[in-house]
């Protein structure tokens, strides 16, 4: 009987993954995407739902990686795209092909398994979580031998960097090591990081160090369970060798510790993968590119339609101004909003200075590199219109001349796309879940303005809200222990504010508990702060692996009350020495 429900169960949770009938964690509609087995969202979807449990499967998980990995199971990268021909080391420029074969650089000393995500090992690899005690678990994902079988590629991409075209740049110290399909049908490639010189690694030595391999790890699986599309992380392996890095460009080099992270995602490209392309007039690989883009993640597309490329580039803006629109209500900053770093998926890629911000300021600036702010929080919705106009520029190399002013009027569409992303996910903030509660934007938009001015901190002035009976916040009876809120409070405008939030809750009926429920929902307690991850990234030095594996457990389960996190401060005000704190392209 139990084998027969087991059953029943799987089929259930498989047919709503191919009609494509789940929702997300605040239940937004992708009608757009509804129909597409394979697409970004579903992904996602379906491994919120193993997250979950939804349905208790037993699946098969394999404790030796000789087990685990079939050889040439699957390659659809090298039997797809053209390869570069050249296979010596060495930086070259690369042309007529979007990868190249390029073996991982081992390391010369000692490595250690620092951190590994056990839902990532467990619900996405299919591995037993006693498989990182293995020798050869640690040799393969710290580069120092391939899968069998699999042929290692790096990727060749262009990008606009801080608005400027920058031709070949390309995967300069990472590795695509394998593709996997699990045992939920969902496909992954499977990317080293830091793993040693390629030919598109320019004047770099190849390595990814502690701080910058700490710091994506943790963001990814923070970002993964904020339910924020993203790529993922498995395991961070660090290692005895040292290499340079001038962390600050002040001219100051310091020795500082490598690592190497094994990321995934169900694809790797990027908006820079089609621009070198249409750059270089290399237009029949970049049809191939699109189409192969279109049918393993975009299946409700039809390959025969001569509009499919619009239709490709529609959902592309839809989805981008919906990602920023989620960054924007997390408060984080990317930091490199480059044209090399925007996903054609959409999701989240290339953890480099991002932060969490602490106090509201919408010209946060995370990157101590862009010295002009281009990339600040307030920009970035800005900025992924432009990236999105770089990528119509390469899609109009494919299109009929007079689809060109189609591709401009989706592009168009982005704005009204993004505000509507925006104040539903800020009403969503203040337990407002219907759109006709959310009519009047001003509630929010005066919010941040009290934010900003109070310098309120952004995180815990929204968790705080849904704290505290509004009956309570509406007569300023704020306990001590709620101190973004007492902050928030010296504005003059406090209780006018809470007046208005609150006749709005009784005009929709929307009792207190449910307020609060509804908040709690989408507020996390806890999120990466710089603060944190820097005493991660001290502690991983030492060669101490305890914090960044608590604090990977509390990013693990952000909405929730943690005894444990709550000892260690993560929930209190940063302190003060975390302003001090400057992460540039390099750290």
């Amino acid at each position: 009987m139990f084998v027969i429900i087991c059953i029943i169960c799987y089929l259930s949770f498989s047919s709503r993954y191919i009609l494509g009938r789940t929702k997300s964690r605040d239940d937004r509609d992708h009608k757009s995407l509804s129909s597409a087995p394979l697409s970004i969202i579903e992904w996602f979807l379906r491994a919120e739902q193993h997250r979950k449990g939804i349905c208790p499967v037993k699946i098969r998980q394999f404790s030796k990686i000789t087990d685990w990995w079939i050889p040439n199971s699957q390659q659809l990268l090298v039997n797809t795209f053209p390869i570069d021909p050249e296979e010596k080391a060495g930086v070259r420029i690369v042309k007529n092909a979007l990868f190249s074969r390029t073996n991982t650089t081992p390391f010369e000393g000692l490595v250690s398994v620092a951190a590994w995500s056990e839902n990532v090992l467990v619900n996405v690899l299919d591995l037993d979580l006693a498989v990182v005690e293995i020798s050869e678990f640690v040799e393969v994902f710290s580069g120092k031998v391939s899968l069998r079988g699999s042929t290692p590629l790096t990727h060749r991409y262009g990008g606009h960097q801080f608005g400027v075209w920058a031709d070949q740049l390309g995967d300069g110290r990472a590795h695509m090591i394998g593709e996997y399909t699990n045992q939920h049908g969902q496909r992954y490639e499977l990317n080293l990081k830091g793993s040693g010189k390629t030919p598109y690694s320019r004047n770099g030595d190849g390595r990814a160090i502690v701080r910058s391999s700490v710091r994506e790890f943790l963001a990814s699986e923070a970002m993964f369970h904020l339910g924020i599309p993203t790529s993922r992380c498995a395991t961070l392996i660090t290692a005895t060798d040292t290499v340079k890095r001038d962390l600050l460009y002040n001219g100051k080099l310091s020795d500082e510790k490598t690592a190497i992270v094994l990321r995934l995602a169900p694809s790797w490209f990027r908006f820079g993968s089609a621009e070198i392309l249409a750059k270089h007039g290399e237009l029949n690989i970049l049809r191939q590119l699109l189409d192969f883009v279109i049918e393993s993640h975009f299946k409700e597309i039809t390959l025969l339609d001569s509009t499919k490329y619009l239709e490709l580039f529609s959902i592309i803006v839809q989805q981008t101004a919906e990602m920023i629109a989620m960054w924007q209500a997390t408060g984080f900053v990317h930091g490199v909003g480059n044209t090399d770093n925007f996903s054609l998926l959409p999701m989240t890629i290339d953890y480099g200075p991002f932060q969490f911000m602490d106090s509201y300021d919408p010209e946060l600036v995370s990157n101590a590199s862009d010295d002009e702010g281009r990339y600040s929080y307030r920009n970035q919705p800005k900025i992924g219109r432009y990236n999105l106009d770089k990528l119509a520029e390469s899609l109009k190399r494919v299109l009929n001349k007079d689809q060109h002013s189609t591709i401009s009027i989706i592009l168009d569409g982005y704005d009204s796309t993004y505000r509507q992303a925006y104040i539903s996910a800020f009403c969503k903030k203040l337990g407002l879940q219907g759109s006709s509660e959310c009519d009047d934007e001003r509630l929010v938009v005066d919010l941040l303005k009290m934010m900003e001015d109070t310098k309120s901190d952004f995180t815990m002035t929204f968790r705080q809200l849904g704290d505290v009976p509004i009956d309570d916040l509406e007569t300023n009876v704020i306990n001590k222990s709620h101190w973004a809120l007492l902050d928030l409070q010296m504005h003059p405008k406090f209780i006018q504010w809470m007046t208005t939030y609150h006749k709005i809750l009784v005009d929709y009926g929307i009792v207190d508990e449910v307020r609060r429920t509804n908040m709690h929902r989408v507020n996390p307690k806890y999120v990466l702060r710089n603060w944190m991850a820097e005493d991660a990234i001290a502690a991983v030095k030492r060669n101490d692996y305890s914090v960044i594996r608590k604090l990977l457990h509390v990013l693990q389960n952000p909405f929730d009350d943690q005894i444990e996190a709550d000892i260690l401060g993560y929930a209190n005000r940063p302190p003060k020495w975390s302003s001090t704190i400057r992460v540039s392209c390099a750290s």
